[in-house]
C-alpha cells in the first residue's frame, strides 16, 4: 500500500501567481504590507492574511526569500541567486549588493548551549542616497543657518 505524503498546498492559485509576478517585478525588498498594497491594485478583494499566507509558502517553497534583517521588518525578495544586502540605517531601505562575499564558515564554530550552527548570513548597514543628502541638508542648515 502506497503511503500518503500529506503536502501544504503547491497548486499555483491565480492569488499566488500574481503575488509572485509583482514581487518579481520589484527591486526594493518590500513587507508584506508594502506588497498587500500593490497587489490589491490587481486584486481589490485580496485580504492581508493571504498575502501574508503565500508569502511563507513561497518562502518555504523556496521560492523566494524572506529577509530578517536584524532590528528590522521581515522583507521579501524573488531574486534567488546569491547575494547579499545593504540596509539603510534611516529609511530601512533594503538594496541587493552583486559581488557578494563568501558566507562565514560555520563547521568548526561550537557554543555552549547550543547544539549546533545552523547558518550564517553577511549583513551591512549604510546611508541610502536619498538620507544622506538629507542628512547633508541638515548638516549644512546647522552649520551655516543663514546658507539654508
Amino acid at each position: 500500500m502506497a503511503e500518503l505524503n500529506h503536502q501544504p498546498q503547491t497548486r499555483m492559485t491565480q492569488q499566488r501567481a500574481v503575488i509572485l509576478e509583482e514581487l518579481r517585478k520589484l527591486k526594493t525588498h518590500p513587507t508584506a504590507d508594502e506588497l498587500y498594497q500593490i497587489v490589491r491594485q490587481r486584486l481589490p478583494r485580496i485580504s492581508l492574511g493571504t498575502v501574508y499566507r503565500n508569502l511563507l509558502f513561497l518562502t518555504e517553497s523556496g521560492q523566494i526569500t524572506k529577509l530578517e534583517i536584524a532590528g528590522n521588518t521581515n522583507r521579501f525578495d524573488a531574486n534567488m541567486q546569491p547575494h547579499q544586502h545593504v540596509r539603510c540605517v534611516c529609511c530601512g531601505s533594503v538594496a541587493d549588493i552583486h559581488s557578494p562575499v563568501c558566507e562565514p564558515a560555520i563547521d568548526n564554530i561550537h557554543v555552549p548551549g547550543f547544539a549546533r550552527i545552523l547558518k550564517s548570513r553577511v549583513e551591512y548597514d549604510g546611508l541610502c542616497d536619498a538620507c544622506a543628502a538629507a542628512l547633508a541638508r541638515q548638516e549644512k542648515v546647522a552649520y551655516y543657518p543663514d546658507r539654508a
